[in-house]
């Protein structure tokens, strides 16, 4: 076998990674996840033996028929103590068309405006989000990030990670379910329909009610500056004569809209859309929409998180630590996806007060600081079946970008960072070749040495020309004479691609990439190059490399590997721009290795004759 056709065939297998190989593992990941889902399922069946209510979604109670079924329910169960395993959700009776799923008894204390009239809503402006709150139980209808944008325009407007509209529903709820109320939500009341943080200052928002019979409620988002995560707490007095009791739930719905993330991402971006959660068998496990219309998840432990992840951002809810939550997925019927939790119920007894929530996050996937919120969280930025490899490869790019150097959830700072990640990817790939550099340096050895004996194998094809056994066998006697081993290029170029595939996983997966310029016409490293020079480069410096390589004997051979550059040039047209500045600097480091030792080895053959 010809060592040039074997080495750019791997190339070839690299370079397919980035186009379809990537797509398979992609599969293959999915298709493993969803087979651990399907045994854990299995094993919570006796869980769900304790759970005969299960936990049915619906549509808002905006119809009369609806709100008096649930009513109904609830009165009937109003003796009842409330436990953690009853169901938070009513019974699937109301309109499917109904745009968001709401449970019975949640923040239930009141009917909604007749007509189901829009309650109205809350904005609130801090110094990384704006959100708006529906005052009909409090839900977080739309999360806009200020600190990225939706594109690069000059008149960009801030990315809207969650939204309820025409084109995509993806909304966060929470409140109480209270047994000893109805099946409707509370509709707050609030002093001000905006808020603006000042700087440097926490703001709290604060939403009241109180019903019938003096059970007062405060919900309460508190937004820190600088942060992504809004704290959604419930004060609770109970002014009544009667103990009260309720649940917190939280939960998040999302339609099966595609991810926006992708549009502009460039060819062969598959990162994963969907739900997520972590269990005690499994730190991080993915719930696909698929999975959420074919089996309901139920899982109890506590220090868990739910979340809804796509490209580059990712939103969830948390809850305290060392609190036992009930966790759960189901798809509503109106067709949205919903992942929640709820917590034991909380007792206020007469006169008393109680405080109960979770904190919420709606922002960029970035590891570290998604690692401070919760155990597992950060494991949402999915680096597939090479994670191990991929965190440090991440670690290094940050380092060389921000000067912060993270090692076992230590933090150095080092220096102050070269503050372009496109410097940034041109390091890491120096030190990966500097890893490497042994392997390289044999495989680029093997080259030379057959490059060397190249006219002694052309003349052997030449002398045995109709006799391929005899022709065989003189190239491997000549092989063992000059101590060279045909695929002694191979192995490093084997033991090299799951790093180069680990460091594909961490080029995709890192948020801080998207909208990040590099230099001159590059603007995003996130998106393709947009007058395609990059990959040009990438093209040509394959091609000088090709020529420092032994040519292929056979004439055909020599000309479909011709073609390669070219060919691979094509694909790349497509690819991030990031990852071409991986492959364009690698080549160019590349090409002076070889040049270094293919001039060594020639010289000492020259100096032996």
């Amino acid at each position: 076998m010809n060592q040039t056709i074997v080495k750019y065939a791997l190339y070839a297998v690299i370079a397919g990674l980035t186009i379809s190989l990537l797509s398979e593992w992609n599969r293959f990941s999915r298709d493993f996840d969803d087979k651990r889902a399907s045994e854990l399922r299995q094993q919570q069946s006796g869980f769900n033996a304790t759970d005969p209510g299960g936990l049915t979604s619906a549509g808002s109670a905006n119809s009369e028929a609806a709100v008096a079924s649930n009513n109904a329910a609830a009165n009937s169960a109003s003796n009842n103590q409330a436990s953690f395993n009853d169901s938070p959700f009513e019974d699937s009776t109301t309109p499917a068309a109904a745009l968001i799923a709401e449970p019975a008894g949640a923040d239930a204390i009141v009917a909604k405006p007749a007509g189901g009239a829009s309650a109205g809503t809350i904005q609130v402006d801090t110094d990384t989000l704006r959100v708006l709150i529906d005052k009909a139980g409090g839900d977080i209808i739309e999360v806009a990030l200020k600190q990225h944008l939706s594109s690069l325009d000059n008149d960009a407007e801030p990315l809207r990670l969650l939204e309820k509209n025409g084109l995509r529903v993806y909304t966060a709820q929470s409140g109480l379910i209270a047994k000893q109320s109805g099946a409707v939500r509370a509709v707050f009341n609030s002093e001000q329909q905006q808020y603006t943080m000042q700087a440097g200052q926490p703001l709290d928002v604060v939403l009241r009610y109180t019903d019938e019979n003096g059970i007062e409620l405060n919900k309460i988002y508190r937004f820190e500056p600088g942060l992504h995560t809004i704290n959604v707490s419930y004060q609770i007095k109970n002014n009544s004569q009667q103990s009260w009791q309720a649940s917190f739930y939280a939960q998040i719905s999302r339609d099966n809209s595609k991810d926006p993330g992708t549009e502009n991402a460039g060819f062969g971006m598959q990162s994963y859309l969907g739900a997520a959660t972590t269990t005690e068998e499994s730190p991080y496990q993915k719930i696909p929409f698929k999975d959420i219309e074919k089996n309901d998840f139920r899982n109890a432990h506590t220090n868990g998180w739910i979340a809804m992840i796509q490209h580059y951002f990712v939103s969830a809810w948390v809850p305290p630590r060392d609190v036992e939550y009930q966790y759960f997925t189901k798809r509503a019927n109106n067709g949205l996806n919903i992942i929640g939790m709820y917590s034991h119920p909380v007792i206020v007894p007469p006169g008393g007060s109680e405080t109960t929530g979770a904190l919420f996050y709606a922002g960029p996937k970035n590891q570290y600081r998604l690692a401070e919120i919760a155990e597992h969280l950060d494991l949402t930025i999915d680096y597939g079946w090479l994670w191990m490899l991929a965190q440090p490869l991440y670690a290094l790019l940050y380092f060389f970008a921000t000067g912060e150097l993270h090692v076992f959830g230590k933090v150095f700072d080092v220096f102050g960072g070269f503050n372009n990640w496109g410097f940034a990817i041109i390091m890491l790939t120096v030190v990966v070749k500097l890893l490497f550099f042994r392997l390289s340096a044999s495989s680029y050895r093997s080259m030379a040495n057959m490059r060397r004996v190249q006219p002694k194998l052309l003349a052997i094809r030449d002398r045995y020309k109709t006799d391929k056994q005899a022709q065989s066998k003189a190239m491997m006697e000549l092989y063992q004479k000059e101590k060279i081993n045909p695929l002694g290029g191979c192995l490093p170029i084997l033991i090299q691609m799951p790093v180069f595939i680990a460091l594909y996983w961490a080029l995709m997966e890192s948020v801080e990439l998207r909208h990040a310029p590099f230099a001159l016409w590059i603007k995003d490293l996130s998106v393709m190059d947009p007058y395609f020079i990059l990959p040009l480069l990438m093209g040509a410096t394959m091609f000088f490399q090709q020529k420092m390589n032994p040519a292929p004997p056979d004439p055909m051979q020599a000309k479909v590997m011709q073609w390669m550059p070219v060919i691979f040039t094509f694909f790349f047209l497509w690819f991030p721009a990031g990852l071409v500045i991986y492959w364009v600097s690698n080549n160019v480091l590349s090409i002076a290795q070889q040049w270094v030792i293919t001039r060594q080895i020639e010289h000492a053959a020259a100096n032996s004759n």
